[in-house]
């Protein structure tokens, strides 16, 4: 473990109303340190560090000046609240994140009254603010009370159609709201620098009805080489040509860019702005993530996520690989029939390495498109390739693709158009807890007339998988997987293309029948084997295909054991629903067939490893053992005798 950060200052910090005596040097100092503690935390514990390390300061600035929990601060996606949580009476358990029974790696209402409103997907904090400050404005009532409402929302994030559908609303409203738009792709050079510092200065001596006049004119005092960077600095945004201009047509004063590492432009601004502003406001905040931290700075995503880590180095404790991950098999098995298949092509939402599409955008550039966070922008441009004769792959978590369903309705399945769902993340994953885990993409694709379902046992069907979907024209298909490492098995050289809504027996055996879709086949065969040694030989399948059900291999299971048990890493009403719906119709249960479907509990479960999630909802080997038993009447024999 690596020797913790002197941190004098911090040691102090109890609550954010500790910053409120002291001096702009001494929160500076502040800044300083909880950079350091949020560097060691993280080496600890793994998790999101770049994000963070680009807010310090900007963190500090807001509980100093702001009166939280009063005022409400709403972090966007929330991936950079670990210095917030710090601050705000949660140092003591800071080493807990992501664990299980820890502090979760996002804001989290239950969790303190300092996150006002939960968060993990983007671009949420502004119709939240929004509605905090409506709230407040109609006289609503909450125990901290209802002050101002402080939206912090990233560049990528604000790419996101919701955002402006919420900044739309707020100056249409007029309400007194802050949004502080924390930029960290456009990088500070000096003309940018000096025109936020002159402007800091302005809005912290200037009465604040005369600031945008002063702003606006601003560019023009400043000498001939600072004017094209301030002219850049307003009109651009993320490579847009719209700058403050954007916000303003859209009911916003615009403010910016100020440096958001450097708390003598900080704290002037934000106490100017809540002392003065009366409608809504955007603060535009350049910053740098990763920022302070070398190794983090360094990387491509900029610490992004990590696993724990070695302060000194940077290098990460990452356990050797026993088997390639779902993902990297996805991503792999695309680009070689990419290679044979000028139509194939991959749509992805801010995921092209978490999905596996790096190396295809490495390769076929042309054919990936990361549209930016935008899933329903994503899903209807995915239609529209198919219905324009290519072969689209989109590729999205599970739990994104939740906010492209309107758009998989109308514009993919009414439509019968080929789109290839690659849907990661599937079931739970461990340290992200519940926001996001894949529990509900079974039941919300295979309840779409013509939409085929798939599900992968392992990494070698994953691969037949990717190439069944390639070939597949006759409407969409949907294949789900897991994050994570495989199952070990052998990969087979040539992918083969799947027979659609076709199992496969994998064990014969008799008086009950196993039917498993997706990856809890390994846990499975594990309860199958303690189960021999009681005299008990299950039979198991692999179903494949949620949809269209293999109608005959289920009736069969149906017709040839007293018991049948389905199982499958989702909510209620997916896999396991649609065979009872089958059964029922076939009139099986008037014979007397045992049934039960084991699926995700109806509850969102913590974060912990995703072992440990699985024995929560009790899908792992002992259990499924302890349901056979039950199902055939042996565990409660037992009992009765006990």
């Amino acid at each position: 473990m690596s020797e913790r950060p002197h941190t004098p200052l911090l040691d102090q910090i109890a609550r954010p109303a500790d910053l409120k005596g002291l001096s702009d040097r001494q929160l500076t100092q502040v800044a300083d340190e909880l950079r350091q503690e949020t560097v060691s935390a993280v080496s600890e514990t793994g998790g999101h560090l770049g994000a963070g390390l680009g807010v310090v300061e900007l963190t500090v600035a807001l509980h100093a000046v702001f009166d939280t929990p009063r005022d409400k601060v709403i972090w966007d996606v929330s991936h950079q609240c670990y210095p917030h949580k710090i601050l705000t009476g949660r140092r003591d358990r800071i080493r807990t994140l992501r664990k299980k029974d820890g502090l979760s790696g996002f804001t989290k209402r239950v969790e303190s009254p300092y996150d006002p409103f939960g968060a993990a997907h983007s671009s949420t904090s502004i119709s939240a603010a929004l509605g905090f400050a409506v709230a407040r404005d109609l006289g609503g009532n909450v125990p901290e009370g209802l002050g101002d409402a402080i939206a912090v929302i990233g560049d990528g994030a604000m790419s996101a159609g919701m955002a402006f559908e919420a900044m739309n609303n707020a100056g249409h409203l007029g309400k007194r709201l802050i949004v502080i738009l924390n930029d960290n792709e456009m990088s500070i050079a000096p003309p940018v620098g000096a025109l936020s510092s002159y402007l800091s200065r302005l809005y912290a001596e200037e009465p604040f009805q005369e600031l945008k006049a002063v702003a606006k004119g601003a560019a023009s005092l400043l000498p001939e080489p600072f004017r094209e960077g301030a002219k850049r600095a307003k009109d651009m945004l993320k490579g847009m040509a719209v700058g403050g201009t954007l916000f303003e047509s859209l009911g916003f004063s615009y403010l910016g860019p100020i440096d958001g590492h450097d708390m003598d432009q900080l704290l002037p601004v934000l106490r100017t702005v809540k002392a003065r502003a009366s409608g809504p406001i955007l603060i535009h905040v350049l910053t740098k993530k990763g920022k302070g931290y070398a190794p983090a700075e360094r990387a491509d995503d900029k610490g992004h996520a990590t696993a724990t880590f070695d302060v000194i180095t940077g290098k990460q404790n990452k356990p050797p690989s026993n088997a390639p991950s779902y993902t990297s098999v996805f991503g792999d098995e695309l680009v070689k029939l990419a290679a044979k298949d000028d139509k194939i092509c991959a749509v992805t939402a801010a995921m092209p390495d978490g999905t596996g599409l790096g190396l295809m955008a490495e390769r076929y550039p042309s054919r990936t498109f990361d549209v930016g966070i935008a899933e329903q922008h994503g899903v209807t441009f995915a239609a529209a390739l198919a219905a324009g004769g290519m072969k689209p792959f989109c590729a999205m978590y599970s739990t994104f693709l939740q906010r492209g369903y309107d758009q998989v309705v109308h514009d993919v399945a009414i439509q019968r158009l080929p789109v290839r769902f690659a849907i990661d993340r599937a079931g739970l994953v461990g340290a992200d807890g519940a926001t996001h885990a894949g529990s509900f993409d079974i039941a919300y694709m295979a309840n779409l007339p013509g939409m085929v379902v798939m599900a992968a046992a392992d990494e070698a069907e994953l691969k037949h998988m990717v190439a069944t979907a390639a070939a597949h024209d006759d409407g969409p298909i949907a294949f789900r997987y897991p994050r994570g490492e495989g199952e070990g098995v052998d990969m087979p050289e040539e992918a083969e293309v799947l027979e659609i809504g076709k199992g496969r027996m994998i064990q014969t055996g008799a008086r009950v029948a196993i039917l498993s879709f997706g990856t809890r086949l390994g846990e499975v065969k594990k309860a199958a084997e303690s189960l021999s040694a009681k005299g008990i030989t299950p039979t198991i399948a692999d179903a494949r295909f949620a949809k269209p059900l293999d109608r005959e291999m289920i009736l069969q299971l149906a017709e040839g054991h007293e018991a049948l048990i389905t199982i499958e890493e989702g909510a209620v009403g997916g896999f396991g629903s649609h065979v009872a719906q089958l059964l029922a119709e076939e009139g099986v249960f008037d014979t007397g067939l045992k049934f039960r479907s084991m699926v995700l509990p109806d509850t969102f479960i913590d974060q912990a490893s995703p072992a440990d999630m699985y024995d929560v909802a009790a899908m792992n080997a002992p259990q499924i053992e302890a349901k056979v038993l039950e199902v055939l009447g042996i565990a409660t024999i037992g009992e009765k005798r006990a």
